[in-house]
């Protein structure tokens, strides 16, 4: 679902963009009332959960690949809000040093997986979890909620992808940005996730979930939250697992390099072009480009990508937190 530089218009991104600023800023807002220097590191441990969750690529139908977010577990356990940062700065961690999603499509890839995402899934949770107030309603819950919260985010993502090339056209009528209108777009998305990466979300929330309720029954949202050695044992029983990602291969739909779009098949045709913007657009060499590292095999580079990904947002959220502890001293609200 990360979608790269050059498929959406620099004015679709610019659009996206400030939508996402406000969001942004009320949830940094509301993180600063709601959340203590002594709970700021979980964040960092929520945006490591999302982050290694999506490096679990998992085949889809079409012959494409696809993965798991984590936005509505984020959600369920640290606040809507602070998921919203959380996986924001996964995301970022991840365009930056990794390649995996646009620096220029940020704004757009915050909107979907950061925003209506983790909104979408505890809005639905919370709705059902009220209603039932009973443990197994707060689990059925969590797996409606992140269910529909990563099928909302891949709507959007459809529909961006799938108006481009209805906007954005050459003299020759071919696309400029994304080829592949709402028709293509939206059930090459939607399938996918309806059948297979919602179910692995949903697995993947009420697991953690039942694992945290576990090791410490008041890590949920409204009962406060706290760390354990348990949570950093599965973080890195997660980093020891993320090879298995390797084995799906193919890359994801609306992910592909420019020397591959061009014979992508899509309703029974391969395009047989390559988009103008998308061949000749911007693009930054990332450190880690792809999670990998020059000289180590794969598997290795994939393990090495994860440990480096998750010590970046465990510190930046250990500094985050060294900014609320000094402007309690000085008597302020954080």
């Amino acid at each position: 679902m990360h979608i790269p530089d050059n498929y959406l218009s620099p004015s679709t991104c610019a659009v996206l963009g400030a939508a996402m600023a406000p969001v942004l800023a009320v949830s940094v807002k509301k993180v600063k009332e709601e959340i203590t220097k002594a709970q700021m590191p979980m964040l960092g441990i929520g945006a490591a959960f999302s982050f290694l969750v999506m490096m679990f690529n998992v085949p889809v139908p079409g012959g494409t690949t696809a993965h798991a977010i984590g936005g509505t577990l984020v959600a369920i356990l640290l606040g809507p809000f602070s998921a919203c940062i959380s996986v924001t700065a996964a995301l970022l961690i991840q365009a930056l040093l990794f390649g995996d999603g646009g620096i220029l499509a940020f704004g757009a890839n915050a909107f979907n997986m950061a925003f209506v995402l983790p909104f979408t899934g505890y809005f639905v949770y919370k709705c059902i979890k009220d209603r039932a107030k009973s443990e197994r309603g707060e689990y059925i819950g969590a797996i409606v909620g992140s269910y529909v919260g990563i099928n909302a985010a891949a709507l959007m993502a459809a529909i961006e992808f799938g108006i481009q090339p209805l906007l954005f056209r050459n003299a020759a009528g071919q696309a400029l940005y994304c080829p592949y209108p709402l028709a293509a777009s939206l059930p090459a998305m939607l399938i996918p996730h309806l059948l297979v990466v919602g179910v692995v979300e949903a697995f993947f929330t009420a697991s953690i979930l039942a694992f945290i309720r576990k090791i410490s029954p008041g890590s949920i949202y409204e009962g406060g939250i706290k760390r354990s050695k348990a949570v950093y044992a599965l973080l890195a029983a997660l980093i020891c697992l993320v090879p298995l990602g390797l084995l799906a291969g193919a890359a994801a739909w609306g992910e592909w390099a420019p020397d591959e779009i061009g014979a992508v098949v899509s309703g029974g045709a391969a395009l047989g072009y390559v988009p103008e913007k998308i061949l000749h657009g911007f693009k930054l060499s990332a450190l880690m480009q792809d999670y990998s590292v020059q000289g180590l095999p794969a598997s290795a580079g994939y393990i090495l990508s994860a440990v480096c990904g998750v010590a970046v947002m465990v510190i930046l959220f250990k500094i985050a937190g060294g900014f609320i502890r000094d402007k309690k001293r000085n008597g302020t609200r954080a």
